[in-house]
């Protein structure tokens, strides 16, 4: 593969590259399924896996300020609960670059699909779930902070550690404690799950085996594609929206189990 592309800086891998980081910027922006396409894209241009990694979450940073860019309508009047949620998530994203940097991943992958198919499910029972809470007098939109920052925190850990579908984690808590548009959670958990990524890209730029021409390249993709995920998700009927996004999530967590039990 690597010779097809003619190695990660060929003319073939920055074309690859642009092109996966923009279908990286949508699918993060709008499902957070980034990674779908950022990272095969990284190994088909030639990098290791531990190097296509690090890579990936540093070139997802421009996620976040596509994101933030093209979601200003949504994140107006946000800016205490997306300074809560932000702190916490880059909490979290540091001490998952901590445990990737310090540990094996392979009994962690065992558990990532299932958490991943726990998400898609939670996204796809959102309005059954919030009816089930109403009944016993219960408004989504008072979760005690404590709960849900035990939650983002954790979502956060496993972005900084792993990061595949992470977006769809976070929206599945963030969706079973608000009561708003699916656009204004989508765009309040792309900035969160960015605080995340963006504490374990600082620590792998130091730390690990970056390659910068792939992340550049890469970046430069995702940021055209996030900064254009906001308006499809403004565009787009939110019940059908959430469906896809569920079945994607849930998608991935098939493809990442086989991967994982695979002899």
């Amino acid at each position: 593969m690597q010779e097809l592309f003619g190695g990660p800086s060929g003319p073939g891998a920055v074309l690859l590259l642009l092109a996966a980081g923009v279908a990286s910027g949508l699918a993060g922006s709008i499902a957070g399924l980034a990674s779908l396409f950022s990272y095969p894209a990284l190994l088909a241009a030639g990098l290791p896996p531990v190097a296509a990694n690090v890579t990936n979450t540093v070139a997802l940073f421009s996620n976040t300020v596509g994101t933030a860019v093209g979601s200003r309508e949504e994140l107006r009047g946000q800016r205490g609960r997306l300074a809560r949620l932000a702190v916490t998530a880059a909490l979290g994203g540091a001490l998952g670059a901590a445990l990737l940097l310090g540990t094996p991943s392979s009994t962690f992958e065992l558990v990532v699909p299932w958490l991943v198919a726990l998400g898609s499910v939670l996204i796809l029972a959102r309005e059954p779930l919030r009816r089930l809470t109403a009944r016993f007098g219960s408004d989504p939109a008072s979760v005690p902070r404590l709960p849900l920052a035990c939650a983002v925190l954790l979502v956060g850990l496993y972005g900084g550690y792993f990061g595949a579908a992470a977006g769809v984690l976070m929206l599945a808590v963030l969706s079973l404690s608000a009561t708003e548009p699916l656009p204004v959670t989508n765009a309040v958990k792309n900035i969160a799950t960015g605080a995340a990524n963006v504490t374990a890209a600082v620590a792998y730029a130091f730390l690990a085996p970056v390659d910068w021409n792939a992340a550049v390249t890469l970046g430069l993709g995702c940021f055209v594609g996030a900064w254009m995920g906001p308006a499809v998700v403004r565009r787009l009927p939110e019940a059908p929206l959430r469906v896809a996004i569920a079945l994607a999530g849930l998608g991935l967590a098939w493809s990442l189990w086989r991967d994982a039990t695979a002899p």
